[in-house]
């Protein structure tokens, strides 16, 4: 790769000659294309559009930023694209970044009967549970054989959003004329729309539109995994952010539990000396107290004496009187 090639690498999530490679450029025939996406076409040639990759390459860091903030918000960004040369490339990169797909069947009332189609997942998580436990095996053949039947019906088109438990924030469609029922139901929600855009498509329709041959392996395959990256990107982000606020919140709670012990009265720590001295003290203190107590005791009867000489004395005066 050249120096210029290393520096639009760098710039942008793709460079020009990896899209030119993967056939990004290549539109559908002059007849088919929708004059909406004439701001997007760079030539024709032999009857055949071609994008502008200068416009594609912006467009797709644009949608690959996006999808990061969204998936940096927790919001979940759900992979749609049922043709047969999307499937395999969609399932891959969608597993990839852990994020829920539709790769066999969008059925009518995905996002917009969203609870009827939850019921659908757990009679699917049932009928899985049934099987493990051994319930499945004491039913009698017909209704063991319809069972089976209804779990591989409900895996190939629910599978891959069995772990979607509430909507998605976003949508990355492929090709959005096959897939028009989930464009309609996403706008009908308001939910962001990321796809790519052939020279056959409105590109009105989308929120953050790629213009892009959404028909050639290579393309899907690129843009796909731009897109898978920035998602696992985003979510990396998030979770060292929380990592983050998490320690921040430990650190806070601990200065908060110090600052409380500050404040509380300090116990001094007396010295043995002290404690010594204090306990002497006492013993002093208290043995004074009992030489008072005994000298008190021991003029109390000299006092008692005196008063009766004196009262003995009186009474004798007055028998002679």
């Amino acid at each position: 790769m050249s120096s210029e090639a290393q520096t639009d690498a760098v710039a942008h999530r793709a460079s020009i000659e990896d899209l030119l490679q993967a056939g990004t450029h290549f539109g559908h025939l002059t007849s088919r294309w929708n004059p909406k996406m004439k701001h997007y076409v760079f030539m024709e040639r032999n009857g055949i559009h071609i994008i502008d990759l200068t416009k594609s390459q912006t467009m797709l860091d644009a949608a690959a930023d996006a999808a990061a903030r969204f998936a940096r918000q927790g919001k979940s960004i759900l992979f749609a694209g049922t043709k047969k040369q999307a499937r395999e490339i969609l399932r891959k990169h969608a597993e990839a970044c852990d994020t829920p797909y539709v790769v066999e069947r969008w059925l009518g009332g995905t996002l917009t009967n969203f609870q009827t189609i939850r019921k659908s997942i757990r009679r699917m998580e049932d009928l899985v549970k049934m099987e493990e436990d051994g319930t499945l095996a004491q039913l009698k053949k017909k209704e063991r054989l319809m069972r089976a039947r209804e779990r591989e019906k409900l895996e190939k088109v629910l599978m891959g959003i069995s772990n979607m438990a509430r909507l998605p924030g976003a949508l990355f469609i492929v090709d959005i004329n096959r897939e028009h029922i989930a464009v309609k139901e996403a706008r009908k929600l308001g939910i962001p729309i990321i796809a790519m855009v052939d020279t056959n498509c409105d590109p009105d329709l989308v929120n953050f539109p790629v213009p892009s041959n959404d028909d050639a392996l290579k393309s899907i395959d690129l843009i796909a995994g731009v897109i898978s990256n920035a998602i696992a990107e985003g979510k990396k982000q998030r979770e060292s952010q929380a990592a983050e606020e998490k320690a921040a919140q430990q650190r806070h709670a601990e200065e908060k539990e110090a600052q409380e012990e500050g404040a509380k009265p300090k116990k001094t720590r007396r010295t043995k000396k002290e404690a010594s001295a204090d306990s002497g003290s006492s013993d002093d203190e208290g043995a004074d107290e009992s030489k008072q107590v005994a000298a008190a005791k021991k003029s109390a009867p000299a006092e008692e004496t005196a008063e009766s000489a004196e009262a003995d004395s009186d009474a004798s005066e007055e028998s002679e009187d």
